[in-house]
């Protein structure tokens, strides 16, 4: 690549500065099937003869396999998995291998490897987050009648099911694929063709490509397609949100684990212990996701910034792109599989979780709305109860075993009948709104979750 116009050779502090083939042979399958393409385009544009179409094709088969066998030596001093893999097949086929480059560049050839590896790769994280949701409805089933408090700012609030939870978790990771899936439909554009910033004078069938590599639209402007990483910080951006959902899960599990709370406990399998406590069971597959999430964010951050400044058309800036996605695709696919078998070995403390949920005072809001049923003010109603629960917590008893005479004072309208507001299950079964709780809302949703997976 430097013979022609460059008299001196590279300096060797230079060549290990910018090399990238560390790093982006990982692309050398759709590198090489981009390739394939292309000579299949340049032999019907009459570029090369059916015996060149031929040798390339062998060629570049026979160098996939040495590869993907760990056979194939790569060269620094060659820079990238392009320019390695291009120089490989000349040594090993000679002129027809030297034309294979003819009407492309580096620029709209990296474009293309890295938007057939984001379509890819986006699949490979769809097929995750869909068999992490089987799990995660799995365990709804199982545990429908299982009663748990629900947390607003980590304080107990109203009590749900713990299949109410767990289908929570399956909406945010649906939300995480309707934007994978979406942004792997905006890589779904084909920039071979685009040349390094303005097409080429050797006009080929980019159409023929596109249908071989499957892309169902062309690039429409050969200078905004050489550029274009907004599919790459797109794919980042929801696999940083993949993180998000996962660490919060993972937040929620690690509390559950501890002693004070006590309603899980992680199978050994998925447990660490101490180098000096013996008695420590740690939950460290949920720890180091919920550490990892950092990271997803820092690549994120990583390639936006490296665009921001970018004048248009390709710079070497965008050599940086590789290592924050190879990163990020890593680290998501690695938590979802973890996640996907981990949580089947989990077990439900039932009981304990019910014992909290049965606190009367998670259930102070049904008591000031039993008294709007009365025709009191919503307003009204909550100072109403939340003096109640002040004067129970003052004498430390339980809000449901306020004196008659206590509840007379504070209104009138609280009169017998309002034991019957003290039953969590009572109060799950009325929550009937679409979206709420109700066991025949959570068992509709079950359903329909079911029928969808």
């Amino acid at each position: 690549m430097r013979q022609g116009r460059f008299e001196q050779p590279a300096n060797e502090t230079a060549q290990l500065y910018s090399e990238s083939v560390s790093i982006d042979w990982r692309l050398y399958a759709h590198d090489i099937r981009g390739s394939l393409a292309h000579a299949a385009a340049l032999a019907v544009a009459g570029i090369l003869t059916k015996e060149e179409h031929e040798q390339i094709e062998a060629g570049l088969t026979v160098i996939e396999a040495e590869i993907a066998a760990g056979e194939f030596r790569w060269e620094r001093a060659l820079e990238d998995v392009h320019m390695n893999i291009e120089s490989a097949l000349t040594k090993r086929i000679g002129a027809a291998g030297a034309k294979l480059h003819t009407a492309r560049s580096r620029n709209d050839q990296v474009a293309l490897d890295l938007r057939l590896y984001v379509k890819a790769e986006a699949a490979e994280v769809c097929a995750r987050l869909r068999a992490l949701q089987r799990v995660l409805l799995d365990l709804a089933e199982r545990h429908q009648k299982a009663l748990m408090p629900g947390y607003t700012h980590l304080q107990r609030a109203q009590p749900i099911s713990l299949a109410h939870y767990f289908l929570a978790q399956i909406e945010a990771l649906e939300r995480d694929y309707s934007r994978v899936f979406a942004g792997a439909e905006r890589a779904d554009v084909m920039p071979l063709g685009s040349g390094a910033i303005a097409g080429s004078t050797i006009v080929l069938d980019r159409e023929l490509i596109a249908r071989q590599l499957g892309f169902s639209k062309l690039s429409q402007n050969s200078l905004d397609a050489v550029s274009d990483r907004d599919f790459a910080c797109e794919f980042l951006f929801a696999l940083a949100m993949i993180g998000l959902h996962l660490s919060r899960f993972s937040e929620d599990l690690i509390l559950w684990s501890t002693s004070e709370f006590g309603f899980i406990t992680f199978s050994d399998a998925f447990s660490t212990g101490s180098s000096l406590m013996p008695q420590k069971k740690n939950p460290d597959m949920a720890e180091l996701t919920r550490g990892k999430s950092g990271r997803l964010y820092g690549n994120l951050i990583a390639l936006l910034t490296t665009m921001k400044g970018l004048p248009a058309s390709y710079n070497r800036d965008l050599q940086e792109d590789k290592r924050p996605l190879f990163d990020s695709v890593d680290t998501v696919r690695e938590a979802l599989d973890v996640f996907a078998a981990m949580l089947p070995e989990v077990t439900v403390n039932s009981a304990r979780m019910e014992e909290a949920a049965t606190d009367p005072n998670l259930l102070a809001t049904d008591l000031a709305e039993y008294l709007v049923k009365k025709g009191m003010p919503f307003r009204e109603a909550h100072e109403a109860v939340g003096k109640l629960v002040a004067r129970a917590a003052a004498v430390s008893i339980p809000l449901d075993q306020i004196s008659r005479d206590e509840r007379q004072k504070t209104s009138p309208l609280l009169d017998d009948d309002v034991a019957a507001v003290f039953d969590a299950r009572h109060s799950l079964a009325q929550r009937t709104a679409m979206g709420a709780p109700s066991p025949e809302n959570v068992a509709a949703q079950i359903a329909r979750w079911r029928a969808f997976l």
